[in-house]
């Protein structure tokens, strides 16, 4: 068999392999699967956990990250002053700090929000889709 002829087989071995993975959905459970096919639950409890977390360490941060920031400017302009390189260097290391530290914040309110809006939000699609159940089923009664 040529070359050709081998790989005119393989690509189209592998076009109905690809075919077939994509026509049908995995019967037993694999990694982040479920029996039923699902891959993605919403546990309310766990989501709210996460988002209280973030929100705790965002307060903190906005504190936290911030009580060395006037003692090393300190440090920093009297290093500078006596003529030390390294004042310079400490300036811009807490430059450096405080540009993380706020960018982490923002960081930890984009996960709370994002969370506690993902959380508001199934809640509201849940009872749209209960209320739109009931009126069907009341609907189909009426009939």
């Amino acid at each position: 068999m040529s070359f050709d002829e081998e790989w005119s087989a393989a690509r189209a071995t592998a076009a109905s392999h690809a075919t077939m993975r994509l026509n049908q959905a995995p019967t037993a459970p694999g990694p982040g699967g479920s029996a039923g096919g699902a891959d993605l639950a919403l546990n309310q409890d766990q989501i709210g956990a996460v988002g209280s977390e973030a929100y705790k360490l965002h307060t903190r941060l906005q504190t936290d990250g911030k009580h060395a920031a006037t003692a090393t400017s300190e440090a920093a302009g009297a290093l500078t002053g006596e003529g030390f390189a390294s004042g310079a260097a400490l300036l811009k290391a807490n430059t450096l700090w405080e540009t993380q530290a706020k960018t982490l914040v923002a960081a930890c309110a984009t996960i709370s929000n994002g969370l506690n809006y993902s959380l508001a939000s199934h809640a509201k699609d849940e009872q749209q889709l209960h209320a739109d159940f009931t009126a069907s089923a009341i609907d189909t009664y009426l009939k």
